[in-house]
């Protein structure tokens, strides 16, 4: 019975210890996905405004 309570404790205190590593290890893919996700919210802003601003410029040339 001291043997198992023994074991028991042993696989409680390595899981404890184990679980923060792989958590740890998860990290970086979410970290990525979520920089591309960024990256091409912020080009996909860059080209709303590029054509916001060229269509300004063609609306405000004098037409002849």
């Amino acid at each position: 019975m001291k043997k198992l309570l023994t074991l028991l404790f042993t696989a409680v205190i390595t899981f404890s210890l184990v679980m923060p590593v792989f958590a740890g290890t998860a990290r970086p893919q979410e970290t990525t996905k979520t920089e591309k996700t960024k990256k091409a919210a912020k080009a996909t802003k860059a080209k709303k405004e590029k054509t916001q601003k060229e269509t300004k410029i063609t609306s405000t040339a004098p037409q002849q």
